[in-house]
């Protein structure tokens, strides 16, 4: 699995504002990314049922051992009922001992702008960890 391309589950309004997430999971080591890769398909399978996801995506970098996810919500509450519900609790959990410095960006997108480009995402990212 190298990506994941943008997987669409609601049509967002152009004029309506959403909240967008970039995750950056690095792993510790090789071998722990079968376990991630494993917890990955369960993780699609919750997202597919959560409600107010607009669409995610994810790019795996299996060499460097970084995995990147993006993805649109509804809004905050959406997100949060989803991180709360397992598999997604239960997984974290039992892969923090394999998780290398983990990072989180958010921001408001209107939804004219979904998805979201990675290029966009990373520098977000960046900004946010240098405070520019």
């Amino acid at each position: 699995m190298a990506a994941i391309p943008w997987q669409s589950f609601a049509v967002p309004e152009s004029d309506k504002e959403y909240l967008a997430l970039l995750s950056y999971l690095p792993l510790n080591t090789f071998r722990a990314v079968p376990k991630f890769l494993r917890y990955t398909f369960q993780l699609r399978r919750q997202l597919a049922d959560s409600e107010g996801l607009i669409g995610y995506s994810l790019d795996a970098k299996l060499q460097s051992r970084e995995f990147w996810t993006l993805s649109v919500w509804d809004d905050e509450e959406a997100l949060m009922r989803f991180v709360a519900r397992n598999p997604h609790g239960r997984i974290m959990t039992d892969l923090v001992p394999h998780m290398g410095q983990t990072k989180f960006t958010q921001w408001k997108t209107d939804g004219a702008s979904v998805p979201p480009g990675w290029t966009d995402a990373r520098r977000r990212m960046r900004e946010q960890n240098t405070g520019a």
